[in-house]
């Protein structure tokens, strides 16, 4: 159940992410993508570290992380597929 509430919460943070970051990686379906990955990172992260925000479920503190988390992953894609294309 938890990996459904990070997916969730991670499509929430990429789409607001979308908002901040203007990388050309697909656009808002890119940036939501990016926000799952970056929430499931964030929700990993959180659940191994202690003073990280755990992903614990649809609440502000969760959908904060997943969207500095999809910030992180969509510079960080932007970066690397600058070159390609």
């Amino acid at each position: 159940m938890d990996l459904i509430i990070w997916i969730i919460v991670g499509a929430i943070g990429g789409f607001l992410a979308s908002f901040f970051v203007k990388v050309p990686m697909g656009g808002l379906v890119g940036n939501i993508v990016a926000g799952i990955i970056g929430g499931l990172l964030v929700g990993w992260l959180g659940s191994m570290v202690s003073f990280l925000p755990a992903v614990s479920g649809l609440n502000l503190t969760s959908i904060i992380a997943a969207f500095i988390g999809a910030l992180i992953v969509s510079v960080v894609a932007g970066f690397l597929l600058k070159g390609r294309g």
